[in-house]
């Protein structure tokens, strides 16, 4: 496989692009979002093939990429970028990462991936990078007769984020919402900010969900659903204590 194969492209609409790394377990998927006077780069992926080149291909304008949170699998290409938005709470993960090169490399080859011929193993790199823009809740970032919201939305990650736009209803959702499992077992993670957030955002008119892994676009029904499944698991252990994967029809929550 070419470098050039690595990434798959959906054309949402002409000022919406999908791009996504469906060679690896995880299926990534980064999002191109063009305004008049700049694009907004929603996540970085793995790191594996050059995804600043893969963007350039689709336009010239100035671009700022929003982390939705300082994971591993969202920041691999983060130092392509020169304007690096990110929330203040998960500024100092963006800064210096937290886990080892050891546990980053054991999560990147796990599971069946096929990796393009010209990425090295031995080469691979944590991406650090201070950040030149410090989200906040509610924030607006303009990109030209284009504004989406920062939703803070705590729980996967401290300073996780969800981005929305108002006049399409888009809903871009980072690790908070996809199909599959959804983490919230690990030091960092807090159960009940989790479900918080998810009542949070199902207040908001939403006409499609962009998660940051797996199947794309989804039904804003996916919320309500998550939102039930944690009502059921509260009514069992209230203060969603009890560690354990509870599954669920289109995804499983891991506490």
């Amino acid at each position: 496989m070419n470098n050039r194969q690595w990434f798959t492209v959906t054309k949402i609409n002409s000022t919406l692009f999908v791009i996504s790394e469906l060679h690896h377990w995880e299926k990534p998927n980064m999002y191109l979002i063009i305004g008049e006077k700049r694009a907004m780069l929603i996540d970085t992926g793995l790191g594996v093939c050059n995804l600043y080149d893969k963007i350039k291909e689709i336009t010239n304008l100035p671009i700022i990429v929003v982390i939705t949170h300082a994971h591993w699998d969202h920041i691999g290409s983060i130092s392509s970028f020169t304007d690096i938005a990110i929330h203040s709470l998960d500024q100092p993960s963006l800064e210096v990462f937290p886990l080892p090169k050891s546990v980053v490399i054991n999560n990147l080859i796990h599971g069946n991936n096929i990796f393009p011929d010209s990425f090295k193993l031995e080469n691979y790199q944590i991406c650090s990078k201070k950040p030149t823009v410090i989200l906040n809740d509610s924030d607006l970032i303009d990109l030209g007769n284009r504004t989406l919201q920062v939703i803070h939305t705590p729980g996967h990650s401290p300073g996780h984020i969800c981005l929305y736009e108002e006049k399409t209803g888009y809903l871009f959702t980072g690790d908070l919402v996809y199909e599959g499992k959804l983490d919230m077992f690990y030091p960092t993670t807090n159960p009940i900010d989790f479900y918080n957030s998810i009542k949070k955002i199902e207040s908001l008119r939403v006409s499609y969900l962009f998660p940051g892994h797996f199947r794309f676009p989804l039904e804003f029904t996916l919320i309500k659903e998550i939102s039930s499944a944690f009502a059921e698991i509260s009514r069992i252990d209230p203060g969603l204590k009890k560690a354990g994967v509870f599954n669920f029809s289109k995804f499983s929550i891991h506490i």
